[in-house]
């Protein structure tokens, strides 16, 4: 795909949102718009998740769930990137759920239902899934011992993004397995991801370059 002149949706969390970014312009989107001429409308609201919470949040922002914001979103898109899934790990509390699910509450429904609504919404444009990048906590698990109830790392819900993406043959950027930032690496944290999490400058400068090239492919 071509980029110039493509209107492109992001609809992210507080990495799309550009948190840890020195300015606006850093942000990967930005950087992209900037790069190939693309209209990149950002969507991104930091601690937002894709399942809808049982429990209200500490901060009430984050219950605007990827899903209730697609209606939002820009209704004409030549591409749409999804770009979410570290809150449902970090501070979510749906469950995990099973693949047969077809609801909003839990994590496997809720991208079912993201996923088909986008598809509705934009039957003619590209839609393309991120995976959350690497994070100092990701192999904490979650959960009181109940199975159905998030007991996993953040790896598990990599791979069911991977999972549901597959089922509705959406492309996937795997920047869980290939973005070359883990923050684990302190060399790496340090340049990249100062704090563990969101990229600075110069790893939003990478995320921009990776993302580019994986739309070009749609």
């Amino acid at each position: 795909m071509e980029l110039k002149g493509k209107k492109i949706n992001f609809l992210g969390d507080s990495i799309t949102a550009g948190s840890g970014a020195s300015s606006v312009e850093k942000r990967f989107t930005n950087l992209i718009a900037e790069n190939t001429g693309a209209i990149c409308n950002n969507y991104g609201i930091g601690g937002t998740r894709i399942a809808r919470q049982s429990k209200v949040s500490v901060n009430p922002v984050w219950d605007k769930d990827f899903i209730s914001r697609v209606e939002e979103m820009e209704p004409e898109a030549d591409c749409v990137i999804v770009f979410g899934g570290t809150n449902d790990f970090g501070h979510g509390d749906a469950p995990l759920g099973t693949m047969d699910d077809r609801t909003v509450n839990t994590f496997y429904g809720a991208l079912h239902c993201l996923y088909i609504s986008l598809i509705e919404k934009y039957p003619t444009a590209k839609i393309g899934i991120l995976t959350p990048l690497h994070r100092c906590n990701e192999d904490n698990m979650k959960g009181d011992g109940d199975k159905e109830n998030n007991v996993a790392t953040l790896k598990t819900y990599v791979e069911i993004i991977r999972e549901v993406a597959e089922y509705y043959s959406l492309p996937v950027l795997d920047l869980f397995k290939n973005s070359g930032l883990q923050p684990k690496i302190p060399v790496i944290k340090e340049m990249y991801m100062p704090d563990g999490l969101h990229p600075c400058d110069k790893g939003y400068e990478i995320l921009a370059d990776k993302i580019t090239k994986f739309i070009e492919t749609l």
